[in-house]
């Protein structure tokens, strides 16, 4: 007698009482019809419409990795350049009732030249001349808070919406809600530079509790990024597509045994995914077709941005071939042994001085880029990290990790553009109104409202509960949104 989950029970019911049931727990609830029901377990990626007209296509998540101080970059505090080498005032320290990693130091002023740009009139510093061009292109949200102090549960957190594994990442659930723009392409795919997998690495991207198909799809750097994607030397393209339509008899035997698998399903899945994309996928990470001039003003030649901006090359061109949502890690640039994130306790000035120099010139170039093409009206360009840093120092000339006041940006399809939401206190330690605070559930809200996804409605049903991408918490961010 073969297995079948509550689930799968339910979409078979079709127009019976379990076609009602699953209604609401499908996105943009209503009922569904037998034939719909049939149609989304033959393809789970088929494209889906969302709750309501989406103002966006696309996502490129901009995660900076070991968390910049944002102090640094765009959150200009003169107080805190007077304060400089003094105590924090306790007034500043009200509400924190978690310490951070090295205590409370001394206040710390770097050494950075500041200047407004664009009509908007944002300020920026020096280490991000190439951003500051596109002021006027930018949202800012400098009301960032987050729950943590330590990158892994942070970062896990910015992903998933929650401190332990197991949630699905928010690409995972724009996948499962949306489907796929492009079939021969996966529809959530990672990107990173360096020598190493991002830390923690697939469980930032994974489906958690949604079915396997949506997890991401991670392409590694260099010529090659995606694995034994080139058919075998001497197999003939017969020869393959007869052994794939073998083990896909194979499998659809092993699925009707057991239907609620759903690791088999996504295997099933991906052999014939794999076999579209050996066609489509090279052509997509293929950079040599792109002119010197696009390479050179994505950083390409520069051994310092030459790895970031082929990510975010990479992004642009997935981006026209209907890809979702791209996740990109920051890394390290090349050759780069010693400093390998933005995560600067000691020694700020060195270290984002490297870091800035790798993504400024190629974060850029990807705005330009997607607005000379006619594409950052379709998407959404998220520049984000896991916290800030503190306006006190550590080790002398570093920060310490910042979960109660920090800046985040975004560009693109139905913002403000030049725009700031909230503020930081005086110094640039919390979030000066409380009532301003976005956390990155509401992050999360805002990039689903921007697809056309009520992150009400977009649920899931796991173990008899409704699941849904903010968990129990999130609200829009409705003032940033045009």
């Amino acid at each position: 007698m073969s297995t079948q989950s509550r689930r799968d029970f339910l979409i078979r019911s079709g127009m019976g009482f379990g076609g009602a049931a699953l209604s609401g727990f499908l996105p943009g609830g209503g009922v569904i019809s037998a034939a719909s029901a049939a149609d989304l377990a033959a393809d789970p990626l088929a494209p889906k419409a969302g709750n309501f007209p989406a103002k966006i296509k696309s996502v490129i998540w901009l995660h900076q990795n070991g968390a910049p101080s944002t102090l640094d970059l765009y959150d200009y505090k003169p107080e805190l350049v007077k304060l400089h080498g003094q105590d924090v005032p306790a007034s500043f320290l009200k509400g924190i009732k978690t310490s951070t990693q090295g205590g409370v130091g001394k206040l710390f002023a770097s050494n950075r030249t500041w200047k407004q740009y664009g009509e908007s009139g944002a300020w920026f510093s020096d280490l991000v001349p190439n951003i500051a061009q596109h002021a006027d292109k930018m949202t800012f949200i400098k009301s960032s808070v987050t729950v943590g102090a330590t990158h892994d549960i942070s970062i896990l957190k910015l992903n998933t919406g929650d401190v332990s594994p197991g949630r699905p990442s928010l690409g995972a659930w724009v996948n499962y809600a949306l489907g796929s723009a492009n079939q021969d392409l996966p529809s959530y795919v990672v990107l990173y530079n360096g020598k190493s997998e991002p830390t923690a690495g697939s469980v930032n991207w994974s489906s958690g509790f949604l079915p396997a198909v949506y997890q991401g799809t991670a392409f590694r750097p260099g010529p090659s990024p995606i694995l034994y994607l080139q058919r075998p030397e001497l197999t003939a393209a017969n020869e393959q597509r007869a052994s794939l339509d073998l083990l896909k008899r194979l499998n659809a035997q092993g699925e009707a045994r057991y239907p609620s698998d759903t690791e088999l399903k996504a295997r099933v899945r991906s052999y014939e995914l794999a076999d579209r994309m050996q066609r489509a996928a090279p052509e997509a990470v293929d950079l040599s077709k792109e002119s010197e001039d696009t390479k050179d003003k994505y950083g390409l030649n520069d051994p310092t941005t030459a790895g970031y901006g082929t990510t975010l090359l990479r992004a642009r061109r997935l981006v026209e071939r209907g890809v979702r949502f791209i996740q990109v890690v920051s890394g390290s640039p090349e050759n780069q042994t010693e400093i390998t994130s933005w995560d600067a306790h000691s020694n700020l000035e060195k270290n984002h001085g490297l870091m800035a120099k790798m993504v400024d010139k190629p974060i850029g170039a990807l705005l330009a880029d997607l607005k000379e093409r006619g594409l950052l009206e379709t998407t959404l360009v998220v520049w984000t990290s896991e916290f800030g840093r503190t306006s006190y120092g550590q080790s002398g000339n570093g920060r310490d990790h910042n979960p109660w006041g920090y800046t985040q940006w975004l560009a693109g399809g139905g913002l403000k553009a030049g725009f700031t939401y909230g503020e930081t206190d005086e110094i640039g330690l919390q979030v000066a109104d409380k009532d301003k605070a976005v956390d990155t559930y509401d992050v999360h809200a805002t990039v689903l409202q921007l697809l056309g996804l009520d992150h009400l409605k977009t649920t899931f049903l796991n173990n008899g509960r409704s699941e849904r991408p903010t968990v129990v918490y999130g609200k829009v961010v409705k003032d940033i949104l045009s």
